[in-house]
């Protein structure tokens, strides 16, 4: 039986070689498993792995030391640390190489390779990068992985990614604790909930290692907030393709996202512990860091605006030495170590990704929104910023980066935030779902029941799909509001909740319900404007 190595991509600057022998054995399309896919429990960690116990890898006071009788000798250098994925240790069993096949995605890790452990070199089959294979493919998508995730034009996607090293994003080597648990909900007080959609890929390790509950547990303001926690198998290389900023770390998924050009903010990064020579390293010496105290939207805005897209040629060029040929060149390694004919006129193909389910925000943390009515050119416009705010500390953060003169504020707050008391002082309540679900609906029945219950509720909404809810006044009016489509005719996906509030705030400017069905009410999300229909529904059969 032969064995196959994959080089890690810490050391050697190429990932998702994990399980490529599956992929590229397959005779054709349909046959080819994903590459990278790992079993449910494989690379699990217990709860403490990564982490050091307090004297792990520390010698004993007399560890190593000479009797005073075989002479004194000046102190010899600490040995180099052993390089990860390509030092003996990884690759060699009483000094023979473990592995019939050791894949590398580039001939600078074959260069490293015979520097760090040259007994393995000859198993060495330069193959290039499945996983990379895969998203370069899958670029020409990236508006519609936007759409999966409910980004709308004119938002920024904010992709913060870790690995599982505890010199990592999520890790504990930091002085201050762990960074990740508070930047995450800090992105969400701080980005308006309109202009910007935050998302977490994090490393599989994680989530085995600490168990998915926790780990929601952890993260539960910040998604409450509206973050997108991506599948962290399947969906992360669209999020990457997705994203517009990426904060990331030493990972092979922050590497892979300036690989494509996107603009990259490390917010950790254990330099000492790679090997200097790795293309990983070089990132680090390439890419801007996250100052983590301070405000993070100016941050994320500036490494948007002033992103060279040429910025890390050098780390794209490192990648893979094949880009595009990963499968034939796999399907062949592979074959011949079988010893039989690979199939004639069946291409080695991998399998495209897929298109993750539509996944806009939901939040069930209160929101409160700033609102501004102007009448400029005689064509009414209402401005909405939206913040998600729990009472955390974090939940003022961001507010004053707007002059609030002239502004006027109400509170939105979902039906099923975890602090009832929150319904008693919402001035707009909401709710996500089927027009026709039968536990809530009719949207006609559900909004009447939610003034009668909260009379302190102006406005009860239903937002029923994309671009679409049903509303209720306090006045008696049941509305419904429908985004007009874009030029290339595709649905308005700003949430329908803002528009909701922009008419809360008409309404509150002293614009009567007739203005509105009249002409229909023009809100203004950051820099976008979004025509918005205002329909009576006397019969109550709004959807």
């Amino acid at each position: 039986m032969h064995r196959i190595v994959a080089v890690p991509r810490r050391s050697a600057g190429a990932a998702g070689l994990r399980g490529a022998a599956s992929a590229a054995l397959g005779a054709g399309q349909g046959d080819a498993r994903r590459p990278g896919r790992r079993t449910p429990d494989a690379g699990r960690r217990t709860p403490d792995a990564g982490r050091r116990t307090p004297d792990a890898g520390r010698r004993t006071p007399d560890a190593g030391r000479r009797t005073p009788d075989t002479g004194h000798r000046t102190p010899a250098a600490p040995a180099p640390a052993p390089v990860f994925g390509l030092s003996p240790d990884w690759l060699l069993h009483d000094g023979r190489p473990l592995a019939a096949a050791t894949v590398l995605s580039h001939p600078e890790q074959l260069d490293r390779l015979r520097a760090a452990c040259p007994e393995a070199a000859g198993t060495a089959v330069l193959a290039g990068d499945p996983c990379y294979d895969r998203i370069l493919a899958a670029l020409p998508h990236r508006d519609r992985f936007r759409r999966a995730l409910g980004v709308a034009p004119g938002q920024r996607l904010v992709v913060v990614n870790s690995t599982w090293s505890p010199g990592s994003l999520f890790g504990d080597d930091d002085s201050e604790g762990d960074l990740l648990p508070s930047l995450l909900p800090r992105l969400a007080a701080e980005l308006p909930a309109d202009e910007y959609r935050a998302a977490a890929v994090l490393h599989p390790n994680i989530w085995h290692g600490h168990g998915p509950g926790q780990i929601r547990a952890w993260l539960d303001r910040a998604r409450r907030a509206g973050l997108a926690l991506v599948d962290p198998l399947e969906d992360w290389r669209q999020a990457l393709i997705a994203a517009d900023c990426v904060i990331g770390d030493h990972g092979s998924v922050t590497y892979y996202a300036a690989a494509i050009g996107r603009p990259v903010l490390l917010g950790a990064f254990p330099g000492g512990a790679l090997d200097p020579g790795s293309p990983v390293a070089a990132l680090g010496r390439a890419a801007p860091r996250l100052r983590p105290y301070d405000g993070l939207r100016a941050q994320v805005d500036h490494a948007v605006g002033h992103h060279d897209p040429g910025r890390f040629r050098a780390q794209a060029e490192h990648v893979s030495s094949a880009p595009g040929r990963s499968a034939a060149l796999l399907r062949r390694a592979f074959y011949g170590l079988i010893g039989i004919p690979e199939p004639a006129g069946r291409p080695a193909l991998l399998d495209p990704l897929r298109l993750p389910s539509y996944a806009p925000a939901e939040r069930t943390a209160p929101v409160r929104v700033l609102s501004r009515l102007t009448d400029a050119s005689g064509a009414p416009e209402i401005a909405v910023v939206r913040r998600a705010t729990d009472d955390g500390p974090y939940s003022d953060t961001g507010i004053d980066d707007i002059d609030d003169i002239g502004w006027d504020a109400h509170t939105s707050v979902h039906e099923d935030t975890p602090d009832p008391g929150r319904l008693r002082i919402a001035d707009v309540i909401v709710r996500y779902g089927a027009a026709d679900d039968p536990r809530v609906g009719p949207p006609a029945a559900w909004t009447a029941e939610v003034l009668g219950r909260h009379p302190g509720c102006a406005l009860a909404v239903y937002v029923t799909g994309p671009g679409r809810c049903t509303v209720r006044t306090r006045g008696g009016d049941l509305l419904q509001l429908t985004a007009r489509p874009g030029a290339d005719g595709r649905g308005d996906l700003c949430d329908p909740a803002a528009h909701a509030s922009a008419l809360h705030a008409w309404l509150a400017g002293g614009k009567s319900v007739e203005e509105a069905v009249t002409g229909g009410i023009t809100v203004v999300t950051g820099r976008v404007r979004h025509g918005v229909d205002v329909e009576r529904d006397d019969d109550g059969l709004a959807v």
